[in-house]
C-alpha cells in the first residue's frame, strides 16, 4: 500500500518533482523540464519534505536525485505514515483597496478542506469585512479552486452628484423659417420671430444639484464622493432672481431671447420711416424694428434682432440676434449684415453677409457670405449666383451659378469663424512669441547691471515691469497653445458638409467641401455633393 503526491504546480514546461509514500520508504521522483521550462531546486523538495514532517530523510539522496532529474524514484526516508496537511488559503487584496482576492493551497495526505466559516473569518482576520461574495465564498466551500487567485469581495465605488441644471420656460433654439405658399412663393411677413416675456413672468428655474453618494473599500473605509456643482442663474438684461434664488423673471414686458448663454428680455425700439439723415444712426440695447428703409452709408446696431419692413442698401446693420428683411438688400458692393444669429430675407444682392447661426433667403446674388451652419435658398426662385459662400455645414438651394457659367464659389464643412480664428490665434502665438524674446532679453541685460550692482531705480522699475510682463504674456500664450489644440481639433472633422441642388448647379461654380475640391464643367441636376476622402462625390438629392 503506498499514496502518492505531486508536489509543484506551475509553467507546463517546468520541472516538478513527487513524494510518493511506498510500504518500504518514502521516495523522491524528479522530472526534468521541457523546452526553457525552469528546472527543480533542491530548496523547493527540501521545503515541502519539511511541509510534510517526514523524518530522517537523505539530504543527499535528495540532492542527487534533483541533480539526475530522470524520473527515476530515488528513496530518501525510512518507511513512515504520510502526515495529512490541511488546506490552507492566503489573502490578498488589491492596491485600491477595492477588491480582495483568495487563494487557496489544496490538502495533502487526505488533509481537510476549508468551510465557508473558516474562509469567512480568514478574510475577516485579514481586514476584508464589506463586500463580500457569500455565493462564491459557499462554492469555494463545496468546490475548491487551488492555486488560483479568486476574487471573493468587491468594493462600491463612490457616486458623483449630478449638477444643478436649469430649466427654460421658453424655446431657446427656436427657429425661423419663412412659410412657402400654394404658388411657390415665400411669406416673408408672417415669421412668427417674437417671443414675448410680461412684467414678472417666470423665464427659467434652476434644479438643484444632487449629492453624491459614498463610496466603501472591501476594508470598509468610506471613499468619499464629490457633490453635484449648483447652477447659475443665466442672468442677463432686464431680468431678476427671485427672493429664493431659485428662478429668473422677466422685470419688463418685452421679447425674451436667449444670447451667449444669458436670458435677456429686450424693449424695442421702432424706427416710423427710413434710416437717414432725419434719424442718423442707430444703435441699441433691444431689439430694432425699421419701418420703413435704410438707406446708404448708415448704420443699425442691435443687441436683440433688426427687423426692416423696406429695402436695405449700402449700409451696415449688425445685430447680437437675428436680421430680418421683409424685403431684401441692394449692397451697391459696400453693403454688410452680421448677425449672431439668423439671417432671413427676400433677397440679398452685392452685399457682404455674415450669420452666426442659419441664412434663409429666396436669392442671394453677387455676396461674399458667410454663414455657421445652414445656408438656404428656398421659394420660386431659390438661387445662389456669383460671390462666394462660405457655410458651416448645408447649403441647400434650387439653382447654383448660371447658364452664362458665372463664377460661383462655394465652401462648405467648416464654420467659417472657426477658420478666422485658427488663423488669429496663430498670428497671435507668433506675436507673443517675439515680445517674449524680447522681455527675455531686456531682463537679461538688466540681470546682468543688478549684479553689477549698476542698477538704477528707474531700471529696477524696468526689470520689475518686464517681469510682470513676461509672466503676463506666459499665460497668455499657454491660453493661446490650448485654444489652438481645440481649434485645430474641430478643423480635422471638416469635410461632412454637404451641397444640395433641386433643379440645376450650372459650369462656373466650384465646390470645396472641407479638404476637397470640385470646378462643375456640366450642368448637374437634382444631386447631392459630399465629400468622400480626396473627392467631391455626386449623389441622388434626398
Amino acid at each position: 500500500m503506498f499514496n502518492t503526491k505531486a508536489s509543484s504546480v506551475g509553467d507546463v514546461n517546468n520541472g516538478f518533482f513527487e513524494l510518493k509514500f511506498f510500504n518500504d520508504g518514502v521516495y523522491l521522483i524528479v522530472h526534468p523540464p521541457i523546452e526553457n521550462g525552469k528546472k527543480v531546486e533542491t530548496r523547493e523538495v527540501i521545503e515541502k519534505i519539511n511541509r510534510k514532517q517526514i523524518r530522517n530523510f537523505n539530504k543527499e539522496a535528495v540532492e542527487f536525485a534533483v541533480a539526475k532529474a530522470n524520473k527515476v524514484p530515488v528513496k530518501i526516508a525510512e518507511a513512515q505514515q504520510e502526515v495529512k496537511i490541511d488546506a490552507t488559503a492566503t489573502v490578498m487584496t488589491s492596491p485600491d483597496k477595492m477588491k480582495a482576492f483568495i487563494t487557496i493551497s489544496p490538502p495533502e495526505g487526505g488533509g481537510n478542506t476549508l468551510s465557508k466559516d473558516k474562509l469567512i473569518a480568514l478574510l475577516k482576520e485579514k481586514g476584508v469585512v464589506y463586500g463580500i461574495n457569500n455565493e462564491i465564498i459557499e462554492s469555494l466551500a463545496k468546490n475548491p479552486v487551488y492555486n488560483k487567485m479568486v476574487c471573493v469581495a468587491e468594493g462600491t465605488l463612490p457616486v458623483n452628484g449630478e449638477n444643478g441644471k436649469i430649466k427654460f420656460h421658453f424655446d431657446i433654439n427656436k427657429k425661423y423659417a419663412p412659410r412657402i405658399l400654394e404658388d411657390g412663393s415665400v411669406n416673408f411677413r408672417e415669421l412668427g420671430l417674437i417671443e414675448i416675456a410680461t412684467k414678472g413672468q417666470v423665464l427659467c428655474t434652476l434644479i438643484p444639484p444632487t449629492p453624491g453618494i459614498p463610496g466603501k473599500t472591501v476594508a470598509g473605509t468610506d471613499i468619499p464622493a464629490k457633490n453635484g456643482k449648483p447652477a447659475i442663474l443665466p442672468k442677463g438684461k432686464n431680468v431678476e432672481i427671485s427672493e429664493d434664488g431659485m428662478t429668473l423673471v422677466s422685470s419688463i414686458d418685452g421679447q425674451v431671447s436667449y444670447i451667449d448663454g444669458k436670458v435677456n428680455v429686450f424693449a424695442t425700439y421702432e424706427v416710423p420711416a427710413d434710416v437717414d439723415n432725419s434719424t442718423g444712426n442707430i444703435s441699441f440695447i433691444g431689439n430694432v424694428i425699421i419701418r420703413g428703409n435704410v438707406l446708404s452709408g448708415f448704420i443699425v446696431e442691435a443687441g436683440g434682432d433688426v427687423e426692416v419692413m423696406g429695402v436695405v442698401e449700402g449700409a451696415l446693420i449688425k445685430a447680437g440676434g437675428n436680421i430680418i428683411l421683409r424685403r431684401g438688400m441692394h449692397g451697391h458692393g459696400k453693403g454688410s449684415l452680421i448677425s449672431g444669429g439668423d439671417i432671413v430675407a427676400k433677397y440679398i444682392e452685392h452685399s457682404n453677409v455674415e450669420a452666426k447661426n442659419d441664412i434663409k433667403a429666396e436669392a442671394i446674388m453677387h455676396s461674399n457670405v458667410k454663414c455657421g451652419n445652414k445656408l438656404e435658398l428656398s421659394g420660386r426662385k431659390g438661387l445662389l449666383v456669383g460671390g462666394t459662400c462660405k457655410v458651416g455645414k448645408e447649403i441647400i438651394a434650387k439653382v447654383i451659378g448660371s447658364y452664362m457659367a458665372t463664377v460661383t464659389e462655394i465652401e462648405v464643412g467648416v464654420d467659417p469663424a472657426v477658420r478666422e480664428r485658427y488663423k488669429q490665434i496663430k498670428a497671435d502665438i507668433n506675436n507673443i512669441e517675439t515680445d517674449l524674446k524680447k522681455a527675455d532679453q531686456a531682463i537679461n541685460i538688466l540681470k546682468k547691471l543688478e549684479a553689477a550692482n549698476a542698477l538704477t531705480p528707474e531700471k529696477q522699475d524696468m526689470l520689475v515691469k518686464t517681469v510682470r510682463t513676461k509672466i503676463f504674456l506666459s499665460n497668455k500664450l499657454n491660453e493661446l497653445k490650448e485654444e489652438l489644440i481645440q481649434v485645430e481639433a474641430i478643423l480635422q472633422q471638416e469635410g461632412q458638409g454637404k451641397v444640395r441642388v433641386y433643379n440645376t448647379i450650372y459650369p462656373g461654380t466650384k465646390v470645396t467641401i472641407g479638404k476637397s475640391s470640385m470646378n462643375v464643367k456640366e450642368n448637374l441636376q437634382y444631386c447631392i455633393l459630399y465629400s468622400d476622402g480626396a473627392d467631391v462625390r455626386i449623389g441622388p438629392v434626398g
